[in-house]
């Protein structure tokens, strides 16, 4: 199963593993690309340069190397073995199982209102007079439901693929307005800390801020539905991931340019979070003009857009391969106790095995999560976040991460994968260094929660 040729698991129609990995193959590096940089990335940034000028470009450039490393696991784990990552999460008990379940309910439901709120913004300040924040937020999500639930991963790919064009065009273009010092641009890149306190733990959330959370994990399989289901794919899937993390590298660095000079120099201060967008475009308006500002309102929608149509599609996948595993240990328990063996749970199939990737996004557990990722959240729009909700979403947002690194790690060091795909000692060490630094972001994460008031 580790070598076959059919792509049974797709649902798609053969296609031949290419002899040489080529340009004209990439696909889920660029979504994976636009999902995983959102406006909060942007904006976390864009704060960085403001703060410290060029000093952090370096950790910039190291988040992009150590995302790499993860979505280049989850994507060998999958052509390798044929399996997804939850039948791989499922193998090792089923911790995994209740840690998945409990995180995207949670999650969903929190970053739906987010996803919505974030692509809302950028609207409401280019037509102030069509309506409020909040329906724009609505729209939004309505938007994204139905062209995720009536189009396949083809059409998916494609419109995300003009959407980062977009955004690329963006930054790129105001970090060239800026007119960048590129000597100390150049000098940023030495390892050096800024002389503040707390300066390594906000070093280390700008390294783990570059790119993608579940995202990383969905990588897999959008691997699969683009066709790519054995390892005659690897040299093209380990391109493709490259792609998409120098992408996120241009448009993290632009944004750091953009912090260092039109905000560090001026000692302007923007507000965290997506408003500190809605600040800089009004700055970009005061310095180079309307158009501009508007250019730039536009890159920022683009960037929230991907981010929301993303999760739908990825993170509905992931649910609905969840669901299918679930149903087909179900079966095989039920057989093994009418047969009075335990021998049929044993070789119960893969959910990969069980529903094709293209019958999964017209399956109803992939919709019925994309109604989670939509509906309820529409009312956190209008009744603001609740509280105890929040504090559990930072939790389980920051320890998502280290348990991706960690099982990783698990999966390509054991016999599960076959031998010659194993971790090497780079893979090893850098997947080491990823669960390293989102443990110590994770333990800083739940610290800061506010527990006194969640009791």
């Amino acid at each position: 199963m580790a070598d076959t040729t059919d792509n049974t698991a797709t649902g798609t129609a053969a296609t031949p593993a290419p002899r040489k990995s080529s340009w004209k193959y990439i696909g889920p590096g660029i979504v994976v690309a636009a999902t995983g940089v959102g406006a909060g990335d942007l904006v976390a940034t864009l704060i960085a340069g403001s703060n410290f000028g060029y000093t952090l470009l370096w950790a910039a450039v190291i988040g992009c190397l150590v995302k790499i490393s993860l979505a280049e696991a989850a994507g060998r784990w999958h052509l390798s073995t044929g399996r997804t990552l939850f039948d791989g999460w499922a193998s090792l008990g089923r911790w995994t199982t209740w840690f998945f379940v409990v995180y995207v309910v949670i999650w969903g439901f929190v970053y739906g209102a987010a996803a919505m709120s974030s692509s809302a913004l950028p609207l409401q300040a280019l037509f102030p007079d069509v309506m409020d924040l909040k329906w724009w937020g609505v729209a939004c999500g309505l938007v994204g439901l139905v062209f995720v639930w009536f189009n396949k991963y083809e059409v998916f790919e494609k419109v995300m693929t003009v959407l980062v064009g977009v955004m690329f065009v963006v930054t790129v273009y105001l970090a060239i307005r800026v007119t960048p010092n590129l000597g100390e641009a150049f000098a940023g890149l030495l390892p050096v800390l800024p002389d503040e306190k707390d300066s390594i733990l906000n070093t280390l959330g700008l390294i783990g801020g570059v790119g993608g959370t579940i995202t990383l994990a969905a990588y897999g399989y959008w691997v699969n539905a683009k066709g790519w289901t054995n390892t005659g794919w690897m040299k093209v899937m380990r391109l493709d991931n490259r792609v998409a993390y120098a992408t996120t590298g241009i448009f993290v660095v632009s944004m750091l340019f953009v912090g260092a000079e039109l905000l560090h120099s001026a000692d302007v201060a923007i507000a965290s979070g997506d408003k500190g967008l809605i600040q800089l475009s009004d700055i970009l308006e005061d310095k180079y003009g309307t158009a501009t500002a508007k250019f730039f309102l536009i890159g920022f929608f683009a960037t929230s857009f991907t981010s929301l149509i993303g999760v739908w599609h990825g993170v509905s996948l992931m649910f609905a391969d969840f669901v299918a595993r679930y149903r087909a240990d179900r079966a095989a328990s039920a057989s093994a106790s009418a047969s009075g063996s335990a021998s049929a749970s044993a070789s119960a199939p893969a959910s990969g095995e069980k529903v094709a990737s293209g019958e999964r996004e017209r399956s109803w557990p992939f919709r019925l999560y994309l109604l989670w990722l939509t509906f309820p959240p529409i009312v956190l729009l209008f009744q603001g976040q609740p509280f105890r909700l929040i504090i559990l979403y930072g939790v389980l947002g920051a320890a998502f991460l280290p348990f991706l690194a960690g099982t990783l790690i698990w999966l390509l060091n054991s016999a599960r994968t076959p031998r010659e795909w194993r971790n090497g000692p780079v893979s090893n060490a850098m997947l080491a260094i990823a669960g390293l630094l989102f443990l110590i972001l994770c333990v800083k994460q739940i610290w800061d929660q506010p527990w006194s008031e969640f009791f």
